[in-house]
């Protein structure tokens, strides 16, 4: 019964942050989008944060809960937003911009999580006291963890993730659209790579680097 009221208390800490890390990427692929002149996800009505126009039930709930309680890194997915390619303002560098915009917003919750757990134990001792302060620290912790990883993760060059995206932008035409055959085959390439633990390799240290880049920017 202890171990099944710790997994309910763990899944309620992770599961906002999770939910909403991933939204938050979505929607800023397709804001990035509008702002360079493709307005497809907003005809869409994807640019919200309604979690139910975005929720996909194994990419979004059930995969990344499954590797936070087996202690892997957090990875999932919502409804990928559309977005046009050919209409955006700049070609394959509007593309690039559009693709790391997910990534760097997952950055940017990460420093902002982070801030505010810094000044968390200030309201300790206030009217909310430590039943509402101390979850809600775990909460920007956990959000902190969760965003490095996502960011991370996104930016692996492997199509059709964001850093596969942007990799196609910065290889020279005839490279790139070879490189762009290989999308079809990216979910085997990162099972492959998950199976064989090299991405473990590439990504740990890089997630490491980006939390104690983070923790040092904010004083944690």
């Amino acid at each position: 019964m202890g171990d099944l009221n710790g997994t309910i208390a763990t899944i309620c800490i992770v599961a906002p942050p999770i939910i909403f890390a991933i939204i938050a990427h979505e929607v800023m692929h397709g804001v990035a989008a509008l702002r360079l002149g493709d307005d497809t996800a907003l005809r869409a009505g994807r640019l919200t944060l309604n979690p139910i126009s975005h929720v996909d039930l194994f990419g979004t709930i059930i995969l990344p809960f499954a590797l936070y309680l087996f202690g892997m890194p957090v990875i999932g997915y919502a409804k990928p937003v559309p977005v046009d390619f050919r209409v955006l303002r700049g070609g394959r560098t509007g593309m690039m911009k559009v693709a790391a915009a997910g990534p760097l917003t997952n950055f940017a919750l990460a420093v902002v999580s982070g801030l505010v757990l810094r000044v968390m134990p200030a309201f300790l001792h206030g009217s909310l006291g430590p039943t509402v302060v101390v979850p809600l620290a775990q909460m920007m912790r956990a959000s902190v963890i969760i965003n490095v990883e996502l960011g991370v993760f996104n930016l692996f060059p492997v199509l059709p993730l964001d850093g596969g995206r942007v990799m196609f932008g910065m290889l020279p035409l005839a490279a790139a659209r070879a490189y762009a055959r290989t999308e079809r085959y990216g979910f085997l390439i990162l099972l492959l790579l998950l199976y064989t633990h090299w991405l473990d390799v590439a990504i740990f240290p890089v997630i490491n680097m980006a939390l104690g880049a983070i923790s040092w920017m904010v004083q944690l």
